[in-house]
């Protein structure tokens, strides 16, 4: 496969490999980049959703089950109530109901290029179902080692997708080092990780674009996105650059993070001026699909929140909660709590003053609300 994996930090480059490896001089994980045509155009884009930009991925055979290409819709209420322009993003709308479609399809095509085998991975849920659907698509068995804690209604989603599903006791880092460990018992076993792996950012990368053409050759002045490992927000930043680059952007977006209070690594080293997640202890919340308190590309994260003049939000279990329902009732859209962190963020980054009135907002709605139990609604 052609394009090189570098190192965000120190520019450190490898030829590509499917399982994802550290940069061994800064340990952090690689980054994909293939060559753009100088002369490409949006005339030259095809079809639809994730696989409509191509010229952006790596160069494989698309495994795909028509994700992307999900609404962009104004707020009605919420937006006008704060004074900005705000729309949404329904990534619920994904074939197995979050944006990790978007990674997982890049991800599992890329690792059939190579000939692995079988594919495992560490998710509190969605990433899971995502990998797991797409590995059932390119007709690979997946392993996952999930949570005990996470949400019934994803694990059944797993299962459903004929997927071996390792439940793990405790917080959410001891799954990734069991599938750590599987995979280095196991040398058929292929470590697919979501939160690690270049390939899934370079698909959640192509939200990015889809929001530039969605927003009419435009991009808006802020988005604002969940935060738990990173990728989505370094999936959009990377490709708000790409666009830069290509000349087809005249300026980039502020990218925002937004965290749930309970686990809030990335907010609380921004806060302090760290360059290193704050790894202080993280409690349960509602919003499990970000309660990852040792994120791997942390430090990346921070990196690029510095460089994209972003601010970074805690959000109490109670906001996330209250926020969720009135996503539903005053605007018709029923997300997951973690969807709901960021836009409960809202509010904290409007009355800071670093969203100010009249400018236009994006908010990535990240999962479906069918997706978890009838116990996320109340806490």
């Amino acid at each position: 496969m052609t394009g090189q994996l570098y190192c965000p930090r120190c520019g450190f480059t490898v030829q590509p490999t499917p399982v994802p490896a550290p940069c061994p001089r800064c340990r952090v994980p690689l980054t994909y980049r293939r060559d753009l045509p100088r002369d490409l155009e949006q005339g030259d884009l095809a079809g639809r959703g994730v696989w409509r930009y191509a010229p952006f991925l790596p160069p494989v055979e698309p495994v795909t089950l028509g994700e992307g290409g999900t609404p962009l819709i104004p707020s009605l209420r919420i937006g006008p109530n704060l004074g900005i322009t705000l729309w949404f993003k329904l990534e619920g709308g994904n074939p197995s109901g979050s944006f990790k479609d978007r990674g997982a399809a890049v991800l599992v095509a890329v690792l059939r290029s190579f000939g692995i085998q079988t594919v495992a991975d560490d998710s509190s849920g969605n990433a899971g179902s995502a990998l797991a659907a797409y590995a059932a698509r390119a007709g690979l068995p997946a392993k996952l080692f999930v949570p005990a804690y996470a949400s019934e209604k994803k694990l059944a989603q797993i299962r459903a997708y004929g997927a071996e599903l390792v439940l793990v006791p405790g917080p959410r880092e001891r799954a990734a080092d069991a599938v750590r460990a599987a995979c280095a018992d196991d040398p058929a076993l292929a470590y697919a990780s979501h939160n690690e792996s270049p390939y899934f950012l370079e698909g959640l990368a192509t939200l990015a674009y889809e929001l530039f053409e969605g927003l009419d050759g435009e991009v808006p002045d802020h988005v604002v996105a969940p935060v738990g490992g990173g990728g989505l927000f370094l999936g959009l930043g990377y490709g708000f650059a790409r666009l830069r680059a290509l000349g087809w952007l005249a300026r980039a977006p502020r990218v925002h993070a937004a965290q749930a209070e309970a686990c809030a690594p990335i907010a609380r080293a921004a806060a302090q001026g760290l360059d290193e997640p704050a790894l202080a202890g993280s409690k349960d919340t509602v919003a499990e699909g970000i309660r990852i308190p040792r994120p791997p590309r942390g430090r990346e994260v921070l990196g690029l929140l510095h460089a994209l003049g972003g601010a970074a939000v805690t959000v109490p279990e109670e906001e996330i909660l209250a926020t969720r329902a009135e996503l539903a009732e005053r605007e018709g859209i029923y997300v997951e709590p973690t969807s709901a962190v960021a836009v409960a963020a809202l509010r904290a980054l409007v009355a800071r003053g670093t969203i100010r009135p009249g400018e236009e907002v994006v908010v990535p709605l990240t999962g479906s609300g069918l997706k978890v139990g009838a116990d996320a609604a109340t806490g």
